[in-house]
């Protein structure tokens, strides 16, 4: 039983707690189920998790009540708290409800009513699959490099280019494309749009496979015509709105990864606890019960700046950057940590397929590195902390 305790906190509400209980009993009850075909049929599993969130009600917390959303506006603590869970019980069925959110993140912050009504309410219904597609071949980290372009022709855009390693590609609906319109050099010429996923030009050119599966694709645009009205935000905004949505969605990664740690614990706490060896238990080894104690304190503080950021975001600022990075930073390399202690643990077990911490040491790899690396939460961490000291 993994440990509740951090409900209590005075970052949450009794709201909250009641969400907690509920995703966790809905996960439990159905995630097995639906997981049962993940190996032969990757792509109808996520779309088969979206649509059985979406008939839970839980796709109503990834956008606002404008788009039919449960909440006036995104509440990134509920965020937080079904990725924490979905992410303890099976890293697919959090990527499945995270994408719903960061897909369609942009239209949330920054769409109007029209907009939201006509691509928020699938989404929420979990009718609908949504996309992020910034990253490019040379700009990732430097997203103002990217050279994917949109030209305005009367009352359209233009598209052309390529996009990489966009989760749900190839699945998705409709996809947030941000591309260079040319009002200024480097990032403030970047602009927002929604590309239906039947729109001519568009197509998927590539899947990618990775150590721990989930969809994810190369996209081309080739003179792929949109019309001006499925911009979001004005023209030469768009690294403004990705910057904008990362900064509300970057701590629910944190939330991910600190929900895999958690599972990880509780794997190896119930090993630990019942292999025998030498006239006792592994717990019983002071070298064990090291390992044990540095877990348990990686998650907590994991916790902490986890639910710190996404209390701020929620009651005190309308920018979360140097919160967000610290919890991404902390809770994704500790997450690393705490997973590679239970595999070391687990002995040839930790190391065989198809156990759970083997399973959760291939899935934690990529949160260190997508919505911002490690190396870039540093940076941000780094230049924030400059900043104040030029301030004050």
């Amino acid at each position: 039983m993994s440990d509740s305790s951090y409900l209590q906190w005075p970052f949450l509400e009794p709201a909250h707690r009641e969400l907690a209980a509920a995703i966790d009993a809905w996960a439990s009850a159905h995630i097995p189920a639906l997981m049962a075909r993940e190996h032969e049929d990757l792509d109808g599993t996520c779309i088969g998790l979206v649509r059985a969130l979406g008939e839970a009600g839980f796709t109503r917390y990834a956008v606002p009540a404008s788009g039919g959303g449960k909440l006036d506006k995104l509440d990134v603590r509920s965020l937080c708290l079904i990725r924490e869970t979905l992410g303890r019980h099976h890293a697919l069925a959090d990527f499945a409800f995270a994408m719903q959110g960061l897909g369609s993140g942009p239209v949330s912050l920054f769409g109007t009513p029209a907009q939201q009504q006509r691509f928020l309410q699938p989404v929420a219904a979990g009718q609908a699959l949504a996309a992020f597609a910034l990253s490019e071949a040379e700009a990732g980290s430097d997203v103002a490099a990217m050279s994917c372009s949109a030209r305005q022709d009367g009352d359209s855009y233009v598209l052309n280019g390529e996009k990489t390693w966009i989760s749900n590609g190839g699945i998705a609906d409709f996809y947030t494309v941000f591309a260079r319109t040319g009002e200024a050099p480097g990032a403030k010429g970047i602009s927002c749009f929604v590309v239906p996923a039947d729109t001519p030009g568009f197509e998927v050119v590539e899947r990618i496979d990775l150590v721990a599966p989930h969809p994810l694709a190369t996209l081309r645009f080739s003179d792929c015509r949109v019309p001006a009205e499925n911009r979001v935000g004005e023209p030469g905004r768009g690294f403004g709105i990705a910057m904008a949505t990362l900064d509300v969605f970057r701590s629910t990664v944190a939330a991910a990864a600190l929900g895999m740690a958690r599972r990880a614990l509780d794997e190896t706490l119930a090993h630990v606890t019942t292999r025998k060896l030498f006239g006792g238990t592994l717990s019983d080894l002071q070298l064990v019960q090291g390992k044990l104690s540095d877990m348990a304190l990686a998650i907590d503080s994991s916790a902490l700046l986890v639910y710190r950021s996404a209390w701020t975001k929620d009651c005190v600022a309308d920018r979360v950057t140097r919160e967000a990075a610290m919890a991404k930073l902390h809770a994704t390399e500790s997450a690393q940590l705490v997973i590679d202690a239970a595999v070391q643990l687990h002995g040839g077990k930790g190391v065989t397929r198809g156990n759970i911490v083997e399973s959760l040491y291939r899935d934690i790899r990529a949160l260190r590195i997508y919505e911002g690396a490690s190396e870039v939460q540093q940076t941000i961490i780094a230049r924030q902390a400059l900043a104040a000291f030029a301030d004050a």
